[in-house]
């Protein structure tokens, strides 16, 4: 990179981040102390998993998000491994599955309950036992249900079918052997189709999942990678190691052609690995070092120079691993575009850091929130063994709004009465006579029917659901967290009226103006 300052407009250079009050932290959660090189944290709009201390084999903590404050000492744990727990992931397509593996060479599936947990939670779901020596890492694959992705101290990455009824799986649907040694990080790129990985012999390879040929590896002796990354639809790797000297650094690759990194740049001469972060959404890629207590974030482009930084967020507090959670559970009321959970050895402290894009409308921000994944799978675990490719379907993430379907649905009937307000059950009892009618296609009555009726049924539409949430088909809470899952759509739905009531007093005005204009034309007429 170049060393002279360059104005660049973007807007997302000033980016900030700002940790959550000790209210809203996670105090007295007893972390893990291994000294492996993973997150020890998975994080999803439910709850926060966290490895954590255990005598007598390996266990980690499963709290609901909205739990904070100080944790009770006897506070129920996942446990039946019989050694240490090292890598925990949550199914990105079902919010209360997750998947933990130890030092005893199982992986295990769990099924964690809606309701809080009263006592340490002891069956799991599923076994997958195939490795030889301890697994160290876990993926799920991104657009696939039921496909999961291990790597172990055997030098081999297993690849297991969970759509079975069997409890005990001993045998994955495939094994990619060809490393050399201790596998350090897996990526999938944006589809799936290729796996990324990094070994502890410091080079990167590019594998085809299903076939388990190496296409891409690099050689490179200048940078000893330990993370990589695939920067989404860029085509391109982002790896972070070491140099020659010893100094940390990060090495930008072209996923095509391994032999030389498009770009290095050196960070500083601390001892911790560095762990990347990639938003495609926003083009933005973090950095968080373990054992350090700042986290820098970057601009990534196509074009020249490819990496951009922006600034850095800073702290005292070094953090011992890191969670994220997934884009559907961030708050987009406060622009927030990143929330990392830090994870405080020295205070044993969960700490919440939000980044947020500083705004003065407190309207959704469309240009910052673009289409994201959303928690439904593209294919079936068959489709995809079978050779199948598809990207992640994606989901506005507007409150109120719906699944943005790869395939258009259907046009929605028109109703005859816009203008008197129904209920849901009308409009499906409606829809209902309609067919047994015999009703023309909808394309020729949409003709007919005016704009503004279009416009009113949709927003009568958008007055049933928020945040995907059915006002009508509402269940009294049961659990405290229910109560608050409840409150804070409350809070949302009332911000969203307030806004609503806003604009329609605003056209109320300019309605009342073009008519006094009017008068006042045909007075002087």
């Amino acid at each position: 990179m170049s060393w002279h300052p360059q104005y660049r407009s973007s807007k997302f250079r000033h980016v900030f981040g700002k940790p959550a009050s000790k209210e809203n932290c996670y105090d007295s959660v007893p972390i893990t102390r291994s000294v492996h090189d993973n997150h020890f944290c998975a994080v999803n709009p439910h709850f926060i998993a966290v490895v954590t201390e255990c005598a007598g084999g390996g266990a980690f903590l499963v709290i609901p998000l909205h739990q904070t404050g100080k944790l009770d000492p006897h506070y129920p744990k996942v446990c039946g491994h019989r050694g240490n727990v090292l890598d925990v992931k949550w199914n990105p397509f079902d919010d209360f599955e997750i998947a933990s593996c130890s030092e005893d060479a199982t992986i295990k599936i769990w099924s964690i309950p809606k309701q809080l947990l009263t006592r340490n939670l002891t069956a799991y779901r599923k076994e997958l036992v195939g490795h030889a020596r301890r697994v160290g890492l876990v993926e799920w694959h991104p657009t696939a249900a039921n496909i999961l992705f291990s790597a172990g101290y055997d030098y081999k990455v297993m690849i297991w079918n969970l759509d079975t009824k069997e409890s005990l799986i001993t045998s994955p649907m495939s094994t990619i052997s060809c490393h050399q040694d201790v596998i350090l990080s897996m990526s999938f790129n944006t589809n799936g189709s290729l796996l990324a990985t990094t070994c502890k012999d410091r080079k990167i390879r590019v594998i085809d999942p299903r076939a388990g040929t190496v296409l891409q590896e690099a050689s490179y002796k200048g940078h000893r990678a330990s993370k990589v990354l695939f920067l989404g639809n860029l085509k391109k790797l982002m790896s972070t190691g070491t140099s020659r000297w010893n100094n940390r650094q990060v090495a930008l690759w072209d996923q095509d052609n391994l032999s030389v990194p498009l770009m290095e740049e050196d960070l500083d001469g601390s001892s911790g690995v560095l762990f990347p972060f990639y938003d495609a959404d926003t083009s933005m890629l973090y950095v968080v070092g373990k054992g350090d207590g700042n986290i820098r974030y970057y601009e990534v482009s196509a074009d020249k120079p490819h990496l951009s930084y922006l600034t850095e967020y800073r702290s005292y507090n070094p953090q011992k691993g890191i969670g994220v959670m997934p884009k559907r559970g961030l708050d987009v009321s406060s622009c927030e575009i990143f929330r990392f959970y830090k994870l405080i050895t020295t205070k044993s402290l969960i700490e919440p850091i939000s980044m947020i894009v500083p705004r003065r409308s407190e309207s959704y921000q469309e240009d910052i929130y673009p289409p994201t994944a959303g928690a439904q799978p593209s294919l079936t675990a068959q489709e995809w063994l079978s050779g199948m490719n598809r990207d992640p379907i994606l989901v506005s993430l507007r409150p109120g709004s719906e699944l943005l379907r790869p395939h258009p649905l259907p046009a929605e009937r028109p109703i005859f009465n816009s203008m008197a307000p129904a209920s849901p059950r009308l409009l499906n009892q409606t829809e209902k006579l309609a067919a047994e009618d015999g009703w023309r296609s909808s394309s020729l009555l949409e003709e007919k029917t005016p704009r503004w009726a279009a416009e009113h049924r949709l927003e009568e539409k958008k007055t049933w659901l928020t945040n995907g949430f059915d006002v009508f088909e509402c269940p009294p809470p049961k659990t405290e967290n229910e109560l608050l899952q409840m409150f804070y759509r409350q809070q949302e739905e009332i911000r969203r009226l307030r806004e609503l009531l806003t604009q329609r007093e605003v056209q109320a005005k300019q309605l009342e103006l073009e008519i006094k204009n009017l008068r006042m034309g045909s007075e002087q007429l």
